[in-house]
């Protein structure tokens, strides 16, 4: 686990969970002096962590903020490299071209970018994202899979299924589905979306960067008013503000076995937990491409991600990448 020095104090006082701990005690075990022990303590409680001095005793955590940094995240981590490197910003343009530089300068497969906000945040097609400061989990994550690129979207979709299911085993009181190909939806409402954009030679994908927006503790009055008849986030429907960074580790531990589990067996194990979480099929949509808009129901996914729709004429199209309009909600 790649943590700075005021993380690893963190950490250590998250494993604590309330119990008091020593200045002396910490300084022996990090090689450090009380001094900057105490330095690291008045960092931290800056930031909205809070400390009360027991008589004998040391310090013990008493107040944790609503942050999604490193050492917060990797006290809920259970991974074998997902999320051991992670770059946490208060303010970013876009974790996503961070992600770009970082990636190109060699960093390790599971490495994360992750922000409280976003400045310049951006969906499929060009489209800004709203990324409210400290609301929601606005992250990229650097993937390198031993994969030929005309199969990079596939991992859209494995990255689909782990973020839902981490909501799955998280939150009891709603549904997640997913719509083709990016979308979570609860309740027919957007709740997450995932981009993904692929650094890649001729005959090898050099990285993947999947970037995952989730609406997490959003009040509906966080949304721009023009959205909030269709976005939703996971403490409205869950009836309770939600731990970001418990939510964080869950969907690295479920992307990491799922890419791992894709690059050795293929897609056809993860096609069926796609279906299975699916709010597309069976439905009547309307897919707008770049070329055409094609309507029709769509019945399915083939082994290689593609969506395919049943025409009114009774014809089956394929379709790569769209635009997709539930019609019969």
């Amino acid at each position: 686990m790649n943590l700075s020095m005021k993380d690893k104090i963190l950490q250590r006082f998250l494993s604590a969970k309330g119990e008091p701990i020593s200045g002396q005690q910490l300084a022996d075990e990090l090689g450090i002096s009380r001094t900057a022990i105490w330095k690291h303590l008045q960092t931290l409680q800056e930031e909205g962590y809070e400390f009360v001095t027991i008589k004998k005793k040391g310090y013990r955590l008493v107040e944790v903020p609503d942050r999604v940094d490193a050492a917060k995240i990797s006290s809920f981590l259970n991974t074998k490299r997902f999320g051991h490197a992670i770059h946490y910003f208060e303010e970013i343009d876009s974790t996503q071209s961070v992600a770009q530089q970082l990636a190109r300068q060699g960093a390790e497969d599971g490495t994360v970018i992750i922000a409280e906000e976003q400045t310049g945040g951006k969906g499929r097609m060009q489209r800004t994202w709203h990324s409210a400061k400290g609301k929601g989990i606005w992250m990229t994550i650097i993937v390198r899979p031993n994969i030929p690129p005309h199969q990079a979207p596939q991992l859209t979709l494995v990255a689909a299924v782990s973020v839902v299911l981490a909501m799955k085993s998280l939150y009891k009181n709603f549904m997640p589905v997913i719509k083709w190909p990016n979308d979570i939806l609860i309740n027919g409402k957007k709740c997450a979306g995932i981009l993904t954009e692929m650094l890649a030679e001729m005959d090898r994908v050099e990285g993947l960067l999947i970037g995952i927006g989730i609406n997490t503790n959003h009040e509906l009055d966080d949304f721009p008013e023009d959205i909030q008849s269709i976005a939703t986030s996971i403490a409205i429907e869950e009836k309770q503000k939600v731990d970001r960074a418990q939510l964080v580790a869950e969907i690295l531990k479920n992307l990491e076995y799922y890419t791992d589990e894709y690059v050795a067996h293929g897609f056809k194990s993860i096609k069926k937990l796609w279906e299975e979480h699916s709010g597309t099929i069976g439905k009547r949509i309307k897919a707008t491409t770049i070329r055409e808009i094609i309507e029709g129901q769509a019945v399915g996914i083939t082994d290689e991600g593609v969506l395919e729709i049943l025409l009114d004429d009774g014809q089956v199209k394929k379709v790569y990448s769209a635009d997709i309009e539930i019609q019969n909600e």
